[in-house]
């Protein structure tokens, strides 16, 4: 059976690597516009959703993930550019957030899906260092504009939850929802 990774995200490639597993990527085509009124913890999991049934083939154990950040109760997805990001910055400074990931696994058992949450505390941020963020173009490609894993992370004080969560893929969300779709997610690795 084909490991399949429904994620354009380095991230998540990184991390799945970093667990020794074979696997191929494929970038799902979905939209993942928020509809009105969807509550975030919704709004991943049918993202997630989307993306693994969009690319899942036969023969095949799918694996996909969708993350967003929240403060006040809004979702603050990838900025559209430096002045947004930097927008969102201002927004997180010195206080806390929430990040959702959801993880939907196809496998030989059928569909599984579950949401791991973080809470993550920012440091106060003025703006020379959100401008000096900003111009390192990290946060460009990034939900709420940061990366934990890299230069971001020198702004983060606390994280109550699972790191890999903030990161983009739950890992021990991930091996439990593996198991709930009839695989076992560490037997795909590249000693086989």
């Amino acid at each position: 059976m084909r490991l399949v990774l429904a994620s354009g995200s380095p991230r998540r490639r990184d991390l799945l690597t970093a667990l020794g597993l074979v696997f191929e990527t494929v970038v799902p085509a979905v939209d993942e516009t928020p509809r009105p009124g969807e509550p975030p913890v919704d709004y991943v999991r049918r993202v997630a959703g989307d993306k693994a049934r969009a690319v899942h083939g036969p023969d095949a154990a799918t694996i996909a993930a969708d993350t967003t950040v929240v403060v006040d109760g809004e979702i603050l997805g990838k900025p559209g550019d430096g002045r947004e990001a930097a927008a969102m910055l201002a927004r997180l400074a010195g206080r806390s957030h929430l990040v959702h990931t959801a993880v939907t696994v196809i496998g030989p058992g059928g569909e599984a899906a579950d949401v791991a949450t973080a809470e993550v505390t920012m440091v106060d941020l003025d703006p020379d260092r959100i401008a000096w963020y900003v111009g390192t173009g990290e946060p460009l490609d990034k939900a709420g504009a940061y990366g934990l894993q890299g230069l971001g992370g020198v702004f983060v004080s606390d994280v109550r939850g699972d790191p890999t969560a903030v990161v983009g893929l739950p890992l021990a969300l991930l091996r439990a929802t593996c198991r709930a779709a009839g695989f076992e997610l560490l037997d795909h690795g590249a000693s086989r």
